[in-house]
């Protein structure tokens, strides 16, 4: 397992070590005492599973405090362009954004810490995305930030993505004030 980190402090990607033969192959997705000693020392309380068919965004997304989440992400199958924004108002990077493309054959996993939005496009259809949480779902404390954000200027690779409604609706970066 390797730990390949971005220009955000506290966000990285984790390659693991994926052993393949004849029959397919195996991995760990998450080991908690290499976890541990990689220091990502942390509790997971939740995992979540979505299902999307291609050109699908949801985000940018983020629970506020006392139910902020940290998220590992993967996925299973399909492929997705993965983007965190970094949202702690005290970093040196708050407001500038990071994005991995996670796929199926490159079994990149993300750690996303607390005190991101997070949000993601999938590239293939029928495209799983799987991810552990370190705190559990509070619809009270979720909040999003507009995915196409004139401040934010993702670049997402995508003019019209398939969003929903909560999604399109989603408050500008500049009317924003940080809870982390």
């Amino acid at each position: 397992m390797q730990i390949i980190k971005t220009k955000i402090e506290g966000l990285l990607v984790i390659k693991p070590s994926v052993f393949r033969d004849e029959r397919g192959y195996f991995y760990e997705s998450y080991n908690k005492p290499k976890f541990d000693a990689l220091g990502l020392e942390t509790e997971f309380v939740q995992d979540n599973e979505s299902q999307s068919q291609k050109g699908v965004l949801r985000g940018l997304h983020f629970q506020k405090p006392p139910y902020a989440q940290g998220k590992l992400v993967r996925v299973v199958k399909g492929a997705v362009l993965d983007v965190a924004v970094d949202l702690r108002p005290n970093s040196k990077t708050y407001g500038q954004w990071e994005a991995v493309e996670l796929t199926e054959d490159n079994k990149l996993l993300y750690w996303i810490p607390a005190g991101f939005a997070h949000g993601f496009v999938t590239l293939e259809r029928n495209t799983i995305f799987s991810y552990k949480c370190t705190n559990v779902y509070n619809k009270e404390s979720e909040m999003s930030i507009l995915w196409n954000d004139p401040t934010l200027n993702i670049d997402w690779n995508i003019k019209n993505p398939i969003l929903s409604e909560k999604d399109m609706e989603s408050p500008l970066f500049a009317d924003f004030v940080s809870p982390f």
